[in-house]
């Protein structure tokens, strides 16, 4: 059975999102660089290969299902920061988006009746969950903690400490 039209379409649109989501974090991550916090930049370059890992996870259902997905430009990011906090408040909002994101790909879904794809979108569901607790939480330490040199010097090297876990397949 052929992937819906429409599922595919907005599947291919959220891979640009997920390769989009990439190329900020990057930009996070060479903020955080410049200002010798690479803890900070740590946790944002896991977050790069774990987004463009959830671009490529798309992409292969797509393949996977008979459908070719179209690589789109990648918008560049227009964020500038005036503080260590501002990175952060722009993660939680951007996460808060992408969930905006995957709920409208899984309405799509859910309309066609497309069941498979409902279950490969679970992954993504709960996985923004995570998303938004630990950008919440990264919010919290700074504001706790990040005013202090020593609480930002502890956080930073905390943070040092994230490793990037390779995405297992999606259920199918």
């Amino acid at each position: 059975m052929a992937i819906n039209e429409n599922v595919a379409k907005v599947l291919e649109e959220q891979i640009n999102k997920e390769l989009y989501s990439a190329y900020l974090y990057l930009t996070f991550a060479d903020y955080y660089e410049d200002r010798g916090l690479k803890g900070f930049a740590n946790w944002y370059m896991v977050q790069v290969k774990e987004e463009t890992d959830h671009a490529l996870a798309i992409r292969r259902y797509l393949l996977d299902n008979d459908y070719t997905p179209q690589m789109r430009t990648i918008d560049q990011p227009d964020k500038t920061f005036a503080n260590d906090l501002e990175p952060l408040e722009a993660g939680l909002a951007h996460e808060e988006y992408v969930t905006s994101l995957i709920h409208h790909c899984y309405e799509v879904a859910l309309e066609a009746h497309d069941i498979r794809a409902m279950q490969m979108l679970d992954y993504f569901v709960k996985e923004q969950g995570e998303e938004e607790a630990n950008a919440r939480d990264m919010i919290n330490n700074m504001k706790l903690f990040g005013s202090d040199p020593k609480g930002l010097y502890d956080l930073d090297r905390e943070y040092q400490s994230r490793v990037y876990t390779q995405m297992t397949a999606l259920p199918l």
